[in-house]
C-alpha cells in the first residue's frame, strides 16, 4: 500500500471514528448515559412555574403571588405578532424550517468563533432555560451543549413551532421580576403582550441577547442601539419595510416602568388577606395559646364551612399534591371592583392626611405625644418599652446575649435611618426608640364596602399605607365599636314588637349588672335641664345616639338576649353578657360590622362577605366556584323599621354631615360611633345597593384626639365614607343611581304600631 493511499485510509478512519464517537455521544445522551436528559413525560409537560394572578371583577390584574419569579403564562394568540417576528428575525431566521438545530448557523458560529452570531436556535435556547443550570466556566458550558441539542430535537418532535416559541417567551427573564413576555410588557410598558407596538417588541426581543447588558432602565443608549439592530433584522427579512424601519428608529425609548412589588398597586391589604386565607392550614388547638381559644374556634369554623379558607391545602392537583399559589399559576377572580377600590383608597388617603395634620397640630406641645395628655410619663414609657420588646432589633440583641442596659443604650443612641412621612421617605438621625414613637404618631384606618345582596366585596382598604403599616384593620384588627352597636339593641326591640314611634322619657337610667353593681351611663354631651324628662321617640334616640335611651332598651331585655342577636349578626369575637354591651365596649372588626349591616338593607337576611367568585388553573379549567352564605336573622318588617330609623340618623341626627357637608342625595342609612376617650371613630352606612364601614384610630388605644370635635366618628370616619360615595356615584359606569330606592312595600308604615 502506497503512503498516499495509506494516509487517505487513515484520514477516512479518523473521520469515521469521529462520526462514530459523535453518534455514540448523542446516542448515549438520548439514552440518558451521559449528562441529564429529562424523561419524555417531563418534556411533554415541562415544569414551568407560574405566578398566580389576582383579577378584579372588571378584569383588571390586581397583582400576583410568587416567590422568586413573577412569571405568568400567556397563549400564542395573546402575543403581538411583532414580538414573534422580531424574535425570529433576530434570534433564529430559519426557525420555521429546521428541526431544532440549525446546522448552517452552527458551522457559521464555529468558523467565526461566534462573531457573526450565535448558533443556538430558539428551541435550543428554550432547552437551556428549562434544563441547563448556570455554568461556572466555558468547559462546563461546552459540556451542556450536546444535551441541549438532544433536548431541542425532542422538543421539536413533541411541540409545534408556535408552542415552542410561546414557551420560550413565557420562560425568559427580562429583569425586575418580569419573567415572561406578559410580565415584561406590564413592567416596561404597562401593557398586555398583545398590545405591544413594533418598537416596543423590538426592545424586549433585543434584551434576549443579554438582558443585563441591554437593560433599558440602566443602559438606555445600549438598549436603543440593540432595539435598532432588531428593527434592521426585521427589515432585512421583510417583516417591515425599510421606510418603517427608518421611521421606527427615530422613536425615543418610551419606557413606562411599573415596579413589581406586592406592597404597591391596588388593594395590597386585600391581596395579603387573600394570600393568608388561601394558604391557611387546618387549625390545631395545640398551636393556639390559652388566651386565644376564641380565635381557634373562629378559624376552625372557617376551615369547616368556608371553601376559600385553606383552599390550597384542601384541594389537590392531579398528582396528589396541594396547590401552590406561588408556582401553579392559579387565576383568582375576586369580587373587588378596581374602580371602587381606587376610589376607596383615594378617600382614605385624602382624609387621613387631613386628620394627620390636625393630630400633629394638637400634639405639638404635648410631652406625652402621640399619646393622650391623660397618660403619665411612666405610662408612656411602659407602652414604648413594650413596643421595643416586640421589635426584630430587640430580639436579635437578646439572642446575642446583650444585657438590658446595653439594649437600652442601643435603643436610645441616635443613628442614621429613613422614616415615613406623607411627603415621602426622608433620611434623618434618630434613636430607634424615638423612631418607634414616631411611627405611632400615624393614625390607622380600615374601610370595606360590599353589595348587601350578592355579598360581593367591592373595596377593601386595611390601612393608610401598606408599605409602612401592614396590620390589616379590616379583618385582622378589632376595636371597640362604640355607638355603632346601638342598632343591635334597637333591632332587638323592633323584633320584639316595638315601633320607631314608641316613646319614653328622656332621663338617666340605672341598671344593675351581673355583680349587683349599679350602672348609670352618661350622655356624650351635657344635657340642658329643660330637656331632661321630655318625651322622645325611639327614632329620635337612635338619631341622636342617646346613651340613656340605649340603656332604657337594655332594661327591657337581658344581656344574653343581646349577645345571641349579635352572634346572629355575625359578630364572632368576645361578647361579654353585661348591661354595658348596649354602648359598644366590645371589640369587632370592620368586616364583621359591614357583614352585620347587610341585614338592614337586605330585608333581614345577612350576607357573608364574598371575596372570590372562582379559581382556575393555569389552563383555564375552573377548580372552584364560590357563592355567598346567607342567614335570615330578623323579619322583613324589623328590617324596614331599622331602615326608617337609620335613615333618620343621616337625615336628622349624628350622620347629617353626609347631607349638608358632602351633599350625598341618595337614600342612605347609617350610624356614627365613638368609643371612650375618642379612641375609636366609626361610621357605618348603607344605600339600597352598598353597605360600607369605616374605622379610624391610633395604633394603641391611648393614641387619640383629646378633643371631641376632632376625635368623634362623625369627623374621623364619616368623611372617608362620604368621599368614597361621592366618587362612586359620580362614576356612571358603575351603575349606581341616586334615584334607587330601598325595596320597602307600600303597605309598610313606620307609625303603624303607634296609631
Amino acid at each position: 500500500m502506497t503512503f498516499k493511499k495509506g494516509f487517505s485510509v487513515f484520514l477516512w478512519g479518523i473521520l469515521f471514528l469521529g462520526v462514530f464517537f459523535v453518534f455514540m455521544v448523542f446516542f448515549g445522551i438520548a439514552k440518558g448515559w451521559f449528562g441529564y436528559l429529562p424523561p419524555i413525560a417531563e418534556l411533554q409537560n415541562p415544569k414551568n412555574r407560574y405566578a398566580s394572578e389576582i383579577f378584579s371583577s372588571d378584569m383588571v390584574s390586581l397583582g400576583r403571588y410568587y416567590r422568586q419569579e413573577n412569571r405568568v403564562g400567556v397563549s400564542y394568540a395573546d402575543i403581538s405578532t411583532y414580538v414573534i417576528d422580531a424574535l425570529v428575525a433576530t434570534e433564529d431566521v430559519r426557525y420555521y424550517s429546521h428541526s431544532g438545530i440549525d446546522s448552517k448557523a452552527f458551522f457559521r458560529a464555529l468558523l467565526t468563533l461566534g462573531k457573526a452570531g450565535g448558533g443556538s436556535t430558539i428551541t435550543q435556547q428554550l432547552s437551556k432555560q428549562l434544563y441547563s443550570p448556570s455554568a461556572d466556566n466555558v468547559v462546563e458550558r461546552l459540556m451542556q451543549k450536546p444535551n441541549e441539542w438532544v433536548i431541542a430535537a425532542q422538543l421539536e418532535r413533541l411541540y409545534s413551532k408556535e408552542e415552542i416559541i410561546t414557551m420560550y417567551l413565557n420562560q425568559f427573564d427580562f429583569l425586575y421580576n418580569a419573567v415572561g413576555i406578559k410580565s415584561a410588557a406590564q413592567v416596561y410598558f404597562g401593557e398586555q403582550p398583545s398590545e405591544l407596538r413594533i418598537e416596543e417588541a423590538a426592545m424586549l426581543v433585543g434584551m434576549c441577547k443579554n438582558p443585563s447588558y441591554y437593560n433599558p432602565i440602566r443602559h438606555k443608549e445600549r438598549a436603543i442601539n440593540r432595539r435598532n439592530t432588531v428593527l434592521n433584522q426585521m427589515a432585512k427579512y421583510n417583516y417591515i419595510s425599510e421606510e418603517q424601519c427608518d421611521s421606527l428608529k427615530q422613536i425615543p425609548l418610551d419606557i413606562r416602568y411599573h415596579s413589581v412589588d406586592h406592597k404597591q398597586g391596588l388593594a395590597p391589604y386585600f391581596r395579603e388577606y387573600l394570600r393568608k386565607i388561601l394558604t391557611a392550614r387546618e387549625p390545631k388547638e395545640s398551636n393556639y395559646s390559652s388566651w386565644n381559644m376564641d380565635q381557634f374556634a373562629i378559624d376552625k369554623r372557617q376551615w369547616d364551612t368556608n371553601p376559600l379558607y385553606g383552599f390550597c391545602n384542601k384541594n389537590k392537583k392531579p398528582d396528589g399534591t396541594p396547590y401552590d399559589i406561588y408556582n401553579d399559576g392559579l387565576r383568582i377572580y375576586t369580587t373587588i371592583d378596581s374602580r371602587m377600590q381606587q376610589y376607596a383608597e383615594e378617600a382614605v388617603s385624602e382624609h387621613i392626611q387631613y386628620l394627620q395634620n390636625r393630630f400633629f397640630l394638637e400634639k405639638q406641645k404635648s410631652k406625652t405625644a402621640p399619646f393622650s395628655r391623660d397618660l403619665s410619663q411612666q405610662e408612656v414609657d411602659d407602652i414604648l418599652n413594650r413596643s421595643m420588646r416586640q421589635t426584630e432589633r430587640y430580639r436579635l440583641m437578646k439572642k446575642a446575649d446583650k444585657s438590658d442596659s446595653e439594649i437600652k443604650e442601643a435603643f436610645n443612641t441616635p443613628v442614621e435611618m429613613r422614616i415615613f412621612t406623607y411627603d415621602g421617605i426622608i433620611d434623618t438621625v434618630m434613636s430607634p426608640l424615638d423612631s418607634i414613637r414616631w411611627q405611632k404618631y400615624f393614625l390607622r384606618c380600615g374601610f370595606m364596602s360590599m353589595d348587601p345582596h350578592s355579598g360581593h366585596v367591592k373595596a377593601y382598604v386595611g390601612g393608610p399605607n401598606f408599605a409602612n403599616f401592614q396590620y390589616d384593620m379590616v379583618t385582622v384588627g378589632k376595636r371597640q365599636v362604640g355607638s355603632t352597636v346601638k342598632p343591635y339593641i334597637y333591632t332587638l326591640a323592633m323584633d320584639e314588637g316595638m315601633w320607631p314611634c314608641d316613646t319614653t322619657s328622656y332621663v338617666p337610667v340605672t341598671l344593675i349588672d351581673g355583680n349587683g353593681i349599679e350602672w348609670t351611663p352618661k350622655e356624650s354631651h351635657k344635657v340642658p335641664d329643660d330637656e331632661v324628662g321630655k318625651i322622645v321617640t325611639l327614632t329620635w334616640g337612635l338619631a341622636q345616639s342617646s346613651n340613656w335611651l340605649s340603656a332604657y332598651l337594655m332594661s327591657l331585655f337581658t344581656p344574653e338576649q343581646l349577645v345571641r342577636l349579635m352572634r346572629s349578626f355575625g359578630i364572632e369575637g368576645q361578647l361579654d353578657p353585661v348591661v354595658s354591651l348596649c354602648l359598644g365596649p366590645c371589640e369587632v372588626s370592620v368586616s364583621e360590622m359591614v357583614d352585620a349591616y347587610t341585614a338592614f338593607a337586605n330585608k333581614g337576611i345577612r350576607v357573608e362577605p364574598l371575596y372570590v367568585t372562582r379559581i382556575e388553573d393555569n389552563n383555564g379549567n375552573v377548580l372552584a366556584s364560590f357563592t355567598p352564605h346567607t342567614h335570615e336573622i330578623i323579619s322583613e318588617q324589623t328590617a324596614y323599621k331599622m331602615i326608617y330609623m337609620l335613615r333618620n340618623v343621616v337625615d336628622h341626627g349624628t350622620g347629617v354631615r353626609n347631607r349638608f357637608k358632602y351633599g350625598l342625595k341618595m337614600p342612605l342609612g347609617g350610624k356614627t360611633g365613638t368609643s371612650q376617650n375618642n379612641s375609636d371613630g366609626w361610621f357605618m352606612g348603607f344605600t339600597p345597593s352598598l353597605v360600607s364601614g369605616c374605622w379610624v384610630g391610633g395604633e394603641d388605644r391611648a393614641i387619640h384626639f383629646d378633643n371631641m370635635s376632632d376625635g368623634q366618628g362623625a369627623n374621623t370616619a364619616l368623611p372617608i365614607f362620604a368621599l368614597y360615595m361621592q366618587k362612586v356615584y359620580a362614576d356612571e359606569s358603575l351603575g349606581y343611581s341616586e334615584e334607587e330606592q330601598f325595596d320597602i312595600p307600600e303597605w309598610f308604615d313606620p307609625q303603624a304600631g303607634c296609631k
